[in-house]
């Protein structure tokens, strides 16, 4: 597998195509994690929604973090990540025009009042009469997306293909000289080797035996 940094045009591009995201805030240190419809616009993400704990946490603290992401397999995928502000458009004359655009984007998708205009059971927020339409101004945008790697694993060596390594061990374990308990793993060639010293031919040659 191999993992490339898209660039922005990707990432903005990957917005465009899909509306589901999963939006991050916060409330008193602890982090808050819900899935959303949002529509991308330029500079900024449109949502809509009713009342509800989302929209206190965005409220209290307005930094907020969105993520999509498309998993075909385990080795390919995307994920974009958008570091915004959270902006609430409340029905007032300066953001009619804003309000507008947010409708404009969001009807572009079937059914996109729900699930904000839907009956939830035991809702601990009443439904407000006017839902709320809003807007994540985006500071930053960054993604990954990973691809199969084609060329694959390299197959191991033939016999043929050893090197120099390979052929000094060969030589040293056809000399057979005499042996003690010292042993160590040869990755090379996949196997224990037994490595002792040679008084006959010095402190410093090994034999080797397999």
């Amino acid at each position: 597998m191999l993992i490339h940094e898209m660039t922005l045009e990707e990432c903005r591009d990957t917005f465009t195509q899909t509306n589901l995201a999963r939006l991050a805030c916060e409330m008193n240190g602890q982090p808050y994690v819900v899935p959303v419809y949002l529509s991308y616009d330029e500079n900024y993400l449109f949502g809509f929604s009713s009342m509800g704990f989302k929209i206190d946490c965005m409220r209290a603290n307005p930094l907020v973090c969105v993520e999509i992401d498309d998993v075909k397999t385990q080795n390919e995928w995307m994920s974009v990540l958008v570091f915004g502000t959270y902006e609430e458009l409340p029905d007032t004359p300066e953001n009619v025009a804003a309000r507008a655009r947010a409708y404009e984007l969001l009807e572009k998708r079937a059914m996109w009042w729900e699930p904000a205009s839907v009956a939830v059971e035991h809702r601990e927020y009443p439904k407000t009469v006017s839902p709320i339409f809003y807007r994540i101004l985006i500071d930053r945008m960054t993604g990954h997306r990973a691809s199969p790697d084609r060329l694959g694993v390299p197959a191991a060596p033939t016999v043929k293909d050893r090197g120099w390594l390979h052929r000094l061990l060969d030589r040293m374990a056809r000399s057979q000289m005499s042996s003690s308990d010292a042993a160590f793993y040869n990755p090379l060639q996949n196997k224990t080797v037994f490595a002792v010293r040679s008084s006959e031919i010095g402190s410093g040659a090994m034999s080797m035996r397999h």
